[in-house]
């Protein structure tokens, strides 16, 4: 069977450095921090208390009250960046095949607003189960295309990919799969996150994985510094149109870039900590280039995962190292999530993002708030700190690795005829 070639054709954001596309590569190429004291709660007896928060976003720009009150943020966010990639994408779906459009989602945890609110108010009554009708259906992570394809009338695929951080790739990944063996000819892929709230933060403090630099939020991340001291949490959502090529040109839409590969794999190793030599990254990477049809040496920028965790930043550049070889050094690297924080299910989404419009704009956005070099870090690879560089940008390779030991690396290039 001949597997069709899927393009981008629309792109939406919500994220701590920029409610839209636009705003969010302004904010990316310029260097802006998303980290800020948190709002959502008083995170005053928490260890953690800065995050990266979505800014001035109003759910009834995008639903009314009533529809608002029966959906979890992460939901609320999912339909805010879904709407723009459609108007974006210029998606007329009554002129469309309904039957052939779907929606594959990521999330790595859901509805934890609701959860958190729900069990909170349960623990404060006198045991009398008295829950919200919507408890469930607004917690599940798989409501999020649910939503999304009800409010569009989509009738495709429809499911959600949970691999921890690495979910919205995963989901790129299945929507890329559907559309190039010609199950569908159009799927809206992304993935959202709102874990902003006690149990995510708590929960993170517990196992010593945040940030805990509260004197100093707007440089808390810093990948591949020598003072990392762990993640910020961020929150949002990315969403992106695929579209089978032959489809994307009958009716004549814009082509943002290619998507040509994924790889998948397991470190196998430990329930958080990555493989200390990145061998599950080195064997997703490699499969995404296989997929692709591609040399080591096509690849032009690295998203990389890039959490500023003490050993998850070492084993990704290892695994880059010993993959790439000499051609490593020729790369640009960078880490968003020093800018975005890690929106965690939804980060794989907003990064291919970023690295879908380095590919269409010739510019890698730049890890910031680099102080100190790691003497346990290859400070030969560039790693594009604290400026943005010009550069042609033919092919991006986007990774994300989440709890679990999951790997997901997915790859985009120029669209040329």
């Amino acid at each position: 069977m001949e597997l069709k070639r899927v393009v981008v054709t629309g792109l939406g954001a919500l994220t701590p450095i920029g409610n839209t596309v636009p705003a969010y590569w302004e904010g990316l190429i310029n260097g802006v921090s998303g980290a800020a004291p948190i709002t959502h709660f008083d995170a005053s007896k928490f260890k953690t208390q800065f995050a990266c928060e979505v800014k001035g976003f109003d759910p009834h720009d995008f639903m009314d009250r009533k529809e608002a009150r029966k959906v979890d943020p992460f939901v609320q966010y999912a339909i805010a960046s879904t709407d723009e990639a459609v108007k974006d994408a210029g998606l007329d779906f009554d002129q469309l095949d309904r039957n052939r459009i779907g929606v594959i989602w990521g999330s790595g945890i859901g509805g934890l607003t609701t959860f958190t609110e729900e069990v909170a108010n349960f623990s404060k009554g006198d045991g009398t189960p008295r829950f919200n009708p919507f408890f469930i259906p607004k917690m599940l992570v798989d409501i999020a295309p649910g939503h999304i394809s009800m409010r569009h009338g989509l009738r495709g695929p429809n499911f959600s990919a949970v691999s921890a951080c690495a979910s919205a790739t995963n989901a790129m990944i299945d929507a890329f799969t559907y559309i190039r063996m010609g199950r569908a000819d159009i799927i809206i892929t992304g993935g959202s996150e709102a874990t902003v709230n006690e149990a995510g933060i708590g929960g993170f403090n517990a196992m010593h994985a945040l940030s805990t630099r509260n004197d100093d939020p707007k440089t808390a991340s810093r990948p591949f510094d020598k003072d990392r001291d762990g993640f910020v949490s961020g929150e949002g959502s990315g969403a992106i149109i695929l579209e089978s090529l032959e489809h994307a040109l009958a009716r004549g839409a814009k082509i943002y870039a290619e998507i040509v590969g994924g790889g998948m794999s397991a470190d196998a190793h430990h329930i958080t900590a990555s493989h200390p030599e990145g061998l599950g990254a080195k064997l997703a990477m490699t499969m995404a280039i296989q997929d692709a049809g591609l040399d080591f040496s096509d690849i032009d920028y690295i998203n990389v995962h890039g959490t500023s965790t003490p050993v998850g930043d070492v084993s990704e550049t290892k695994a880059i190292v010993d993959l790439f070889g000499e051609n490593a050094y020729k790369l640009n690297i960078s880490s968003t999530k020093s800018m975005t924080g890690h929106l965690l299910g939804a980060a794989g989404a907003v990064e291919a993002i970023a690295s879908i419009l380095s590919v269409q704009n010739d510019i890698v956005p730049p890890t910031i708030n680099h102080f100190t070099d790691d003497p346990e870090i290859d400070n030969r690879l560039n790693f594009t700190f604290n400026t943005a560089q010009k550069r042609v940008v033919d092919a991006a390779l986007s990774n994300t690795f989440g709890f679990g030991g999951h790997n997901a690396s997915v790859i985009f290039k120029k669209y040329k005829g």
